[in-house]
């Protein structure tokens, strides 16, 4: 991991969360979504949920653990996000959940939880 750039790391993070999710037995529909100034980084289908997933990566604790990064104010950016893509596919009134793939990199090693419902 050293010397990548940022884009890179997150990019390496959210292939991992995409194949932790398939692992899990989710169906990734898109990735890096973006609706008006908002994006979401992986959508999926749960059986008959789809869930809308943020990927958040840290390499050291500095600016907190992955899950202290879901501030309010980037909960309502999801909100609207996902609302822009129910609204794009004719899915409003769909059964959703928002979920945090956390990833916690200790040198090249990472270890990834996922947190479901997280708001």
């Amino acid at each position: 991991m050293t010397g990548l750039k940022s884009k890179s790391k997150g990019d390496i993070g959210e292939q991992m969360a995409t194949q932790f999710l398939e692992h899990e037995g989710c169906r990734i529909l898109q990735r890096n979504y973006r609706y008006d100034r908002g994006e979401i980084d992986i959508v999926a289908e749960d059986r008959t949920e789809l869930v809308f997933v943020e990927v958040k990566s840290r390499h050291t604790r500095t600016h907190g653990s992955p899950e202290e990064a879901v501030t309010p104010e980037k909960e309502q950016y999801l909100k609207r996000t996902a609302e822009g893509y129910l609204l794009e596919h004719g899915m409003e009134g769909r059964l959703c959940r928002f979920d945090l793939v956390a990833i916690d990199w200790h040198g090249e090693q990472a270890d990834v939880r996922h947190f479901k419902s997280i708001f």
